[in-house]
C-alpha cells in the first residue's frame, strides 16, 4: 500500500514565517518536499481566492502562517 503524502500550499509572511523557514533550510533542517512555501508580502495579504484556487489545483491542504 502506497503512503499518502498530502500536498500543502503554504502562504508565509516575508518577515515572519518565511524568515523561519529561510532559517530552517540554512540548518539544513529536513521537512516534506511536498510542502509548497510561497512567501507574501504580509499573511494578511492572503486573498481567500488563493486559498480556494490552491485545493481547485489539487493541493491536499493550504497553511496560512504569520
Amino acid at each position: 500500500m502506497e503512503e499518502f503524502n498530502p500536498e500543502i500550499i503554504a502562504f508565509c509572511c516575508h518577515y515572519c514565517a518565511y524568515a523561519a523557514a529561510d532559517l530552517a533550510g540554512s540548518m539544513r533542517l529536513d521537512y516534506p518536499a511536498s510542502i509548497k512555501i510561497i512567501e507574501m508580502p504580509c499573511s494578511g495579504k492572503v486573498d481567500p481566492i488563493y486559498v480556494l484556487q490552491a485545493l481547485e489545483d489539487g493541493a491536499d491542504g493550504v497553511l496560512v502562517a504569520g
